[in-house]
């Protein structure tokens, strides 16, 4: 391990701290005053150079900062009179964008509709309740879908009828069910994205509710993505 610093300002502190002691001490510890003599001359310049660097770093700060403040001031200027084009260009007419030099806003491209629900998952809690997982692949630009479920439910011997439920919508890709009725054995989810008054299409999913080997109840989902009627 190296007994001198290895960073610049603390290696010139480190010989700043013990010049005046081997220059009173020169031979005692084997050197001689011709030689530490040098050193304090070449500490010295080590020091003013570290403290001019110091003062170019310290003006360059100040001056990235009024380059920054300068920029962001004229950026607002120029944001005002652009306001000012694009609301005389509304009363006037595109001629205006002409006129200033400046391109028309681009028309943006409507953004499609949310995606359809696929891969569907249910598990069960310990509670009783139902945790229901689902992917969805959404256009770029869809922020703020939301996920509305609605659910039916049947029996092991009639199926899943009857009309459809709704029982929550959730802003991510999961939601737990947490009104199952006792003895419900098939069920049947739809869920559909939406965001604003754009709407996906919406998912059917059948989920059966059984009892497991061990006799522990068990969700299990027993078909595959399809279309909602």
């Amino acid at each position: 391990m190296s007994v001198v610093p290895v960073k610049q300002v603390e290696k010139i502190q480190w010989y700043e701290d013990r010049l005046t002691q081997w220059t009173a001490q020169a031979v005692p510890i084997g050197s001689t005053a011709p030689v530490v003599a040098d050193l304090a001359t070449k500490t010295s310049a080590a020091r003013a150079a570290f403290d001019a660097q110091q003062l170019i770093f310290a003006q360059a700060k100040a001056k990235t900062l009024t380059l920054n403040l300068a920029v962001s001031a004229m950026g607002v200027a120029g944001a005002g009179i652009l306001r000012q084009i694009r609301a005389k260009a509304d009363i006037a007419g595109g001629s205006i964008y002409v006129l200033a030099q400046v391109p028309p806003p681009a028309i943006p491209t409507p953004v499609p509709p949310p995606g359809m629900p696929t891969d569907f998952t249910a598990a069960l809690n310990p509670v009783g309740s139902l945790k229901l997982n689902w992917k969805c692949a959404n256009p770029a630009g869809s922020q703020g879908t939301t996920y509305q479920v609605f659910r039916r439910i049947g029996s092991a011997s009639t199926g899943a009828g009857g009309a459809f439920t709704f029982i929550g919508s959730s802003g991510v890709r999961s939601l737990t069910d947490d009104t199952l009725p006792a003895g419900a054995a098939v069920l049947t989810y739809r869920i559909v994205a939406v965001r604003s008054t754009s709407m996906g299409t919406a998912a059917l999913f059948l989920v059966n509710i059984g009892v497991g080997g061990t006799g522990e109840m068990t969700a299990s989902v027993a078909e595959s993505p399809r279309l909602a009627a």
